[in-house]
């Protein structure tokens, strides 16, 4: 395992404990809280040790700058 891997491992492992230690003391509100963030790291601590892109990554490759309709106003030029 990289470096890389194996801190990615650890930041998964500590959100993942305080969220349990949270929840244990009843600050459910706040473990409600974090679940988007700790679903986002879950997905990228897989992408990390499976050394591949996120979807994100992929999917934002040189795609911005060439989406059609990226300047607006051609509907009218059109007529």
């Amino acid at each position: 395992m990289s470096k890389r891997q194996v801190w990615a491992v650890i930041a998964l492992v500590t959100v993942s404990a305080w969220s349990a230690v949270m929840a244990v003391f009843g600050q459910t509100t706040a473990v409600a809280a974090v679940v988007p963030s700790v679903i986002l790291m879950v997905e990228q601590v897989g992408v990390t040790l499976a050394g591949g892109e996120s979807r994100r990554t992929r999917a934002g490759s040189g795609a911005a700058g060439s989406a059609p309709g990226a300047e607006g106003g051609d509907e009218e030029r059109a007529g």
